[in-house]
């Protein structure tokens, strides 16, 4: 009796024992997000000359999806919608009310359930979420706000033949922003990834790391070396440049913020310096990103370890004619998307569409969490598996109450209802979005189509627009936190 009773404690320590190694052995997670941030500006794709040897590596060493989207958003600040959906795992129209339950503890935010799964979980960097980041996280540091404060003499430029004492300029410390405290945000918060890292090489946790820069988005501030890595002779204007956007307007592309960082008509000479800035702003946050690699290669975790990154959305800097992120083109909702890991297929390319919320299901899936009924996005581990798999039939886009758009395998409908426009694109033979096909009459069936898909998609979405069809619809007020 006494030998039986010694047998089932044995038993009972062994499986106690087994228990402890599988919970050690959960993955850590490193999540990097950038802030408007183009899918074309990884180096290693060859898009463009941005030079981002860091993301190269990430890019080589692990799998890529090209066609990674966000849906949108209900005002201006489009990062913060994103932001929310990506916390709180709700899809666009549904985010707001989602953020309000965590922030009244009625719902678990993404750093919630991780730290349920048994995680450690660090934040530094830009948050943008109506909810305290300390009141989800298990530690934080340097929480930032939507953008950095910027100037009066960053919009409007540059102008050719200004006066150069009066200009503003990226390396300029005076003008605040990106260098507001002394350093610039891009290195505080890779002191701070570092930081994090060494702390958590002695935690027995699992760690899931939150590491969000605000670069690229503006003022596009780096150090003047960084700006002198792109003289203006080689940046190319992109092939779809145009010195005005036909639609801008209150009712197509609002004239907002972004789009008056650069002047009335567009010129190529503005356009060139906003991407030499943009350039050089990726290009110095992708050096911190290097930083923080570095040191999670030293402390002994990085074989246990998975890396998303990711943006929260695009920026034009001259595509189209437009600057900012405010529609419903491949340059402003498409971003990088990479994952890198233990038994990730290195330099592999997913085309199959997915959204870039699908990083917040696919760290519960690692984790080993389940994923809660009220999250509708989807884990990328399943196409990483099979390349051939589909999460998604259809990519939905929104713009306030102005535009809608819908993808379709190689096609692509966006609409301006209340000018009663639409523009319809075969990206797989015009990835530009240079050739509207919408009054083509060879293209009619195919237009109707898309819409017909676009507004099952607006029911599916609760989306608050009625139809697509009506200019005269009336849209609930969706206002910013």
């Amino acid at each position: 009796m006494i030998l039986k009773v010694k047998n089932i404690l044995s038993i009972c320590f062994l499986l106690y024992s087994f228990s402890i190694t599988c919970q050690s052995k959960k993955p850590n997670i490193l999540f990097i997000f950038s802030d408007d941030q183009c899918f074309e500006t990884i180096g290693a794709n060859g898009q463009t000359i941005v030079e981002t040897p860091n993301l190269d590596k990430l890019t080589k060493s692990g799998t890529t999806f090209t066609h990674a989207y966000n849906m949108g958003a209900w005002n201006g600040a489009v990062c913060a919608a994103s932001r929310a959906m990506l916390i709180t795992g709700t899809s666009l129209w549904q985010a707001q009310n989602a953020v309000k339950n965590v922030r009244n503890k009625e719902q678990l935010s993404w750093p919630e359930m991780m730290s349920q799964a048994g995680y450690t979980t660090y934040m530094s960097g830009k948050w943008h979420v109506p909810v305290p980041a300390n009141s989800v996280f298990d530690v934080t540091n340097h929480v930032r706000p939507g953008m950095p404060k910027t100037v009066k003499e960053a919009y409007h430029r540059p102008v050719l033949g200004e006066n150069p004492d009066t200009a503003w300029y990226a390396w300029d410390k005076t003008n605040g922003g990106f260098w507001q405290g002394g350093k610039h945000w891009s290195a505080v918060l890779a002191d701070d990834g570092v930081a994090f890292i060494e702390k958590a090489k002695n935690d027995d946790n699992p760690f899931f790391m939150y590491l969000a820069f605000n670069a690229p988005h503006d003022p596009r501030q780096a150090p003047k070396a960084y700006i002198d890595k792109y003289p203006l002779d080689k940046i190319a204007l992109p092939e779809n440049y145009q010195d005005l956007y036909p639609d801008m307007g209150e009712d197509g592309v609002p004239k907002i913020r972004d789009e008056n960082l650069a002047p009335y008509p567009r010129t190529e000479y503005a356009i060139k310096v906003h991407r030499q800035e943009y350039y050089a702003s990726i290009t110095y946050m992708d050096e911190q990103i290097g930083r923080i690699l570095d040191a999670l290669e030293k402390s002994g975790k990085a074989d246990n370890t998975y890396i998303i990154f990711t943006s929260d959305h695009g920026l034009a800097v001259g595509h189209h004619g437009l600057v900012g992120k405010q529609n419903m083109y491949e340059h402003s909702l498409r971003v990088p998307f990479i994952v890198n890991g233990p038994g990730v297929k290195p330099g592999a390319k997913i085309h199959s569409p997915i959204y870039l919320q699908d990083a917040m299901v696919t760290s519960l899936e690692l984790a080993k969490q389940k994923r809660p009924d009220h999250v509708v996005f989807k884990s990328v581990l399943p196409l990483m598996k099979d390349s051939n798999k589909k999460s998604y039939d259809a990519i939905y886009g929104a713009y306030m109450g102005i535009q809608r758009m819908i993808i379709v395998g190689d096609w692509k409908l966006i609409a301006y209802p209340k000018l009663k426009k639409n523009k319809l694109f075969n990206l797989a033979k015009d990835p530009l979005e240079m050739d509207n096909l919408a009054s083509h009459p060879m293209y009619s069936e195919k237009l109707e189509e898309l819409r017909l898909a676009l507004e099952k998609m607006m029911d599916k979405q609760n989306d608050p627009m009625s139809s697509i069809a009506e200019a005269d619809y009336e849209v609930k007020k969706q206002k910013a936190h």
